[in-house]
């Protein structure tokens, strides 16, 4: 109100605005107003061309009125379906109003475009979309991880889908050690929801399952709604199970793919997340088993060498060695003790040699040896000192320097 009243002031004065300011105040008020910023427009498509530098520019009409168009090329590579109407379609614009200063005009800024029969469908998926991820179905912390190596893939889809025949030849290519399970179920029509509900639920009753697929090829909106259905969706949140999503082509977004652990842009697509590629695990085979071989082979060089080290230690601690080395010392000490015998034998000798010779000097032997001699009695052996205590017919030993002989008293003098 305040703008329209300074304007409405300004209006009455001698200095105008400038047709820039005029055009800029109009692009304000427009761009102001909520219900012009975010609104749908239903209308017959004129003049639509494409620009070199990729932008859409086009007329809607009816029968009463006009309006221009223009949609962004990075608006429309963006978008999930891109859609390039024809003239004379109906079609439904999601968008805002703005202006076009250079050319003081008003026009749509689209960023989204669909025929006029779908309209009603996307909004619905919006809405629809909006509320489930509300209540946090398509939080990212809720996502899991796929398993590494799967053994059973259970597959929900039609048995007489391209689909499943394209998951059947990926996975034989590149991972036939996995087993599949189908749970067949219609993937469009009305009937489709409740089956297919039905067929992830019975995949989940199972505990040999370790991911399911849930697939369908490539149509229109109505085609793929089925996968759209809350149901669907819920069912799919539900499940125990890792999910992947693999429903149209990569354009192709369905509140199946937000709900799912993981979104593939088709069916192939999906079977290749799920399943390794096993001439990748055989090189990863091959690899680890060099690396094994290394290690183990760097073990036995270790342990070789610390072995050695150990009979070396043990060399040195061995019984036999300490056995050599004490008879070893036995045989010095004996050597040893031997050469101080002889030593002391030597010098008890000597000691002997003087002491016989002290001995000699004082000996009766050597008396004997310059011609003395002992004369004892024969019976008792008693020393005859005198010629006074024998008498004739006694016998008698004579004991001289070389031996003894007997005797007998003839008579005795004195």
């Amino acid at each position: 109100m305040f703008e329209q009243l300074n304007l409405f002031t300004r209006s009455t004065l001698s200095k105008p605005y400038t047709v820039s300011q005029l055009t800029a105040f109009i692009r304000r008020l427009l761009e102001d107003e909520p219900e012009l910023g975010d609104l749908w427009v239903e209308g017959e498509v004129s003049n639509f061309s494409r620009a070199p530098s990729g932008h859409y520019y086009f007329t809607l009409k009816d029968s009463a009125a006009q309006i221009g168009c223009v949609m962004w090329r990075s608006v429309a590579q963006g978008l999930p379906r891109p859609y390039i109407p024809t003239s004379g379609e109906l079609v439904v614009a999601h968008g805002r109003v703005g202006v076009y200063e250079a050319g003081g005009r008003y026009q749509l800024y689209v960023d989204n475009l669909q025929p006029a029969g779908v309209g009603d469908l996307y909004r619905q998926f919006e809405r629809l979309k909006a509320k489930l991820e509300a209540e946090g179905l398509f939080a990212p912390e809720r996502k899991r991880p796929l398993p590494a190596m799967p053994r059973r893939i259970g597959v929900v889809t039609s048995p007489a889908a391209a689909a499943l025949r394209d998951i059947i030849n990926v996975l034989r290519r590149r991972y036939p050690l996995a087993e599949l399970l189908l749970a067949p179920t219609q993937v469009q029509g009305e009937a489709a929801p409740p089956q297919i509900v039905a067929a992830l639920e019975a995949l989940n009753a199972r505990q040999d399952v370790d991911v399911i697929i849930v697939a369908r090829g490539g149509g229109s909106l109505e085609d793929l709604w089925a996968f759209n259905d809350e149901r669907v969706a819920r069912a799919i949140a539900a499940s125990r199970i890792p999910v992947v999503c693999g429903v149209g082509h990569e354009t192709d977004f369905s509140l199946a793919d937000f709900a799912a652990d993981v979104r593939a842009p088709t069916p192939s697509a999906a079977a290749e997340l799920v399943a390794p590629d096993c001439t990748v695990l055989r090189a990863q085979i091959q690899k680890y088993a060099a690396a094994l071989t290394r290690a183990l082979l760097r073990d036995i060089r270790g342990r070789r060498w610390k072995l050695h080290n150990l009979e070396r230690a043990l060399t040195h601690l061995s019984p036999a060695a300490q056995l050599a080395q004490a008879r070893q010392r036995i045989d010095d000490l004996c050597t040893r003790a031997a050469t101080a015998l002889h030593h002391q034998l030597a010098l008890r000798r000597e000691q002997v040699a003087g002491l016989a010779g002290r001995l000699a000097g004082v000996s009766p032997l050597g008396t004997l040896e310059r011609g003395y001699a002992l004369v004892r009695r024969r019976d008792t052996r008693a020393l005859v000192r005198s010629v006074t205590a024998v008498r004739a017919g006694e016998a008698l030993t004579i004991r001289l320097a070389d031996g003894e002989f007997g005797a007998e008293v003839l008579q005795t003098e004195e």
